[in-house]
């Protein structure tokens, strides 16, 4: 009974994936990409130096889905998570330093940016950052495109 309602699950979430992964992934890096340029060029809030290496790896992902979803390209997750773990990576550690939990040792922000990295210029419900936000949507395609491949292997032993 166990294995058969874990093939069920394994078999639900191998459509979902099928039908909605792509566009979510799409959507959550369009809509990074977009809520970055809005807090730069509407709102005037300067990008220090972790933010900008978080776009350099947020941004391609939004044009790479757009031409996965367009070609169908079911192999998009290769594509996609050598440049969203890395961003992962740096959004984490530039979350912790603003919430003060690390200090400013791997990267000196205050050098080479207008801006320090440590300095906190959104905060919604009181640990909502920006470089939170983007660990959040790195995040969520880490693990999307991780289910994927987990769900792929799993296909591939059953087959």
């Amino acid at each position: 009974m166990n294995r058969e309602k874990h093939m069920k699950i394994q078999k639900i979430a191998a459509e979902i994936d099928k039908n909605y992964t792509d566009y979510f992934v799409w959507f959550v890096a369009t809509a990074s990409m977009f809520g970055s340029l809005y807090f730069s060029e509407i709102m005037r809030l300067q990008p220090c130096m972790l933010c900008w290496w978080q776009r350099i790896f947020m941004y391609p992902t939004a044009f790479i889905m757009s031409a996965a979803i367009l070609r169908k390209d079911p192999k998009v997750v290769f594509y996609i998570l050598p440049i969203s773990v890395p961003g992962m990576i740096i959004a984490f550690y530039h979350t912790l330093l603003q919430w003060g939990w690390i200090r400013e040792t791997v990267v000196d922000c205050s050098i080479n940016s207008a801006v320090s990295c440590t300095a906190v210029q959104i905060n919604w419900l009181g640990f909502m950052t920006i470089p939170f936000m983007s660990f959040a949507a790195f995040l969520a395609i880490n693990v999307l495109f991780g289910l994927r491949i987990y769900l792929m292997r799993q296909a591939k032993k059953a087959a």
